[in-house]
């Protein structure tokens, strides 16, 4: 269960880089040592102001713990997808189709944690996640969001030096044109667009090559620009 692709309406393929169970369970243990921390806080304030536990203050004590029923929402609408131990972890919710969650998205992943998390100690959201195999308990299916990784996954395609098969055919002889610089900053904006679902950049820089090199094709941004770095470094080898 690490990634799945899905389709555009531009049809260009993008990977998402699920996250793994393992790492969601370490960002929700780390809000709790947040939330843990902010009730010891509290606690401590309270007893310096005599202030104990009683039912004269439980209206107070109801009221500064709203912070804490509602944090895993208000944070993930004020961070962008993201609670400090998503931060952490560098995880994030996003929408099936890679887009931004609205705020209806984020409000029914939070209503439905108390199936997820409150029952049989939150059993249920991992064997979910695990058998569904994009990432989702019951509040994402709901939701139609998942939780991804923005971790970077070092592969060949992130050196200059490309992964390229023996028995590769290049497509396109035209890539000699463009320079080492070129090169380097092309992966660099394709990985970092690609990372970030940006596939108006994509489109942008399939163009800029295009007009540099004076290429015609009928292959869709992503797939050009891919075949061009591969083009590239399979001349620059020869």
């Amino acid at each position: 269960m690490d990634n799945f692709q899905i389709e555009t309406a531009q049809n260009i393929a993008i990977t998402q880089n699920v996250a793994h169970v393992t790492t969601r369970i370490g960002s929700y243990l780390i809000d709790a040592l947040f939330i843990i921390g902010y009730y010891i806080i509290i606690f401590l304030i309270m007893g310096m102001l005599n202030m104990v536990p009683s039912m004269e203050y439980m209206s107070l004590y109801l009221l500064l713990g709203l912070p804490t029923f509602f944090y895993s929402l208000l944070f993930e609408i004020l961070m962008n997808g993201q609670t400090p131990g998503k931060f952490f972890n560098q995880t994030r919710v996003v929408k099936i189709d890679g887009s931004k969650p609205t705020f209806g998205s984020y409000l029914i992943r939070w209503l439905l944690r108390i199936i997820d998390f409150s029952l049989a100690s939150g059993s249920v959201a991992v064997l979910t996640i695990l058998l569904n195999g994009k990432g989702q308990r019951l509040g994402d299916l709901a939701a139609g969001t998942t939780v991804i990784t923005e971790k970077k996954r070092i592969t060949l395609r992130d050196t200059i030096a490309n992964d390229i098969s023996d028995n590769y055919t290049p497509i396109y002889a035209q890539a000699t044109l463009l320079s080492d610089d070129d090169m380097h900053t092309i992966k660099k904006v394709y990985n970092d667009a690609r990372k970030k679902r940006n596939h108006k950049v994509i489109s942008k820089l399939h163009l800029k090559i295009i007009e540099v090199t004076g290429i015609t094709t009928k292959q869709n941004p992503v797939d050009f620009v891919d075949t061009i770095i591969k083009d590239y470094h399979y001349f620059a080898q020869q």
